[in-house]
């Protein structure tokens, strides 16, 4: 267990000034880490945004309402320096797109990419269809959540292996206000789905994709702390993916999708699985920065001749 650090100075309440918010701030980074983090640790957990720090170095003496008191901001810095442990896992909840997700160790941390495959998977769905949709991986939960809010009238089914994820999964259904659309399910990829191959109109997944000689080398915020079932892809990092492109013209309902994240150096294979897989309309979009990071194609209509 973390002992709480020990101050030369008062003890501290959730007010302080500016200057000596501040003068915090000087002194933890003494310590070690990025100013990011620290900041980051600041605005999700002490409740203290970028913009209204920045303002304290004009209004030092203005005082600033903490969520925990500069001990308790301490006491989970120190924590993050020695053990690397991510800052998202020690205070318990991660911004993602509109959301503030709970997430804990056992469960990935959502990464800001992964915000526009919502995007692409709901360009061109119409909100009002009753659709159904799933997806496999879900961690966190956090595509669940997105798509159903985006897609009220429609059922879903959020499938993962790992029991802590489908825990970390189903309390951010209900902090969401959704659990009452979203089925959860513990399995491999397709196979919780069976009972209903053949009828899902949009498929998305975040699966693991990481080369594991790469997943090796990862920072130790990530390797040592972050779950390998969801970032260790097998030797070429395509392990799920191939599962995921061989089941897909089985498992879709015609004119279903199938929606999925990739390593920035996977896309051209990816897209070759999805080909042979009987997909159609098969094409690769860029993330954030600009990187071949999704891929998508759906099963061909009754009436479209084969591929």
């Amino acid at each position: 267990m973390v002992q709480p650090p020990r101050h030369s100075g008062p003890i501290v309440s959730g007010i302080v000034s500016g200057e000596e918010l501040l003068d915090w701030r000087r002194r933890q980074l003494s310590l070690g880490g990025h100013a990011v983090d620290l900041d980051w640790l600041l605005d999700l957990g002490g409740g203290v945004g970028w913009q209204p720090l920045q303002a304290l170095r004009l209004h030092p003496q203005r005082p600033v309402q903490l969520q925990r008191d500069l001990a308790q901001l301490e006491q989970l810095w120190r924590e993050h320096l020695r053990s690397a442990a991510p800052l998202q896992y020690l205070v318990g909840i991660c911004p993602w797109r509109d959301l503030e997700l709970q997430v804990a160790p056992g469960v990935l941390i959502p990464r800001q990419e992964t915000e526009l495959l919502v995007e692409l998977a709901l360009a061109g769905l119409d909100p009002r269809a009753a659709l159904r949709w799933a997806d496999l991986g879900t961690g966190s939960g956090c595509l669940a959540v997105a798509l159903a809010r985006g897609l009220p009238r429609s059922q879903g089914l959020a499938v993962d292996l790992s029991p802590d994820a489908l825990i970390q999964a189903e309390a951010n259904l209900a902090r969401a206000q959704v659990d009452d659309r979203v089925q959860l399910r513990q399995g491999s990829w397709w196979e919780p789905l069976r009972d209903a191959w053949g009828h899902w109109d949009l498929v998305v997944s975040n699966p693991p994709y990481i080369p594991t000689a790469v997943w090796e080398q990862l920072e130790p915020v990530v390797r040592q702390h972050e779950p390998a079932l969801a970032l260790d892809g097998g030797d070429d990092g395509l392990s799920a993916i191939r599962q995921l492109a061989a089941g897909a013209a089985q498992a879709l309902a015609p004119g279903g999708w199938l929606l999925l994240e990739h390593h920035h150096d996977q896309s051209e294979a990816v897209l070759s699985l999805l080909s042979r897989g009987g997909l159609v309309d098969v094409e690769a979009h860029r993330d954030l920065e600009g990187q071949w990071r999704f891929a998508r194609g759906r099963r061909p209509q009754a009436t479209e001749p084969p591929v």
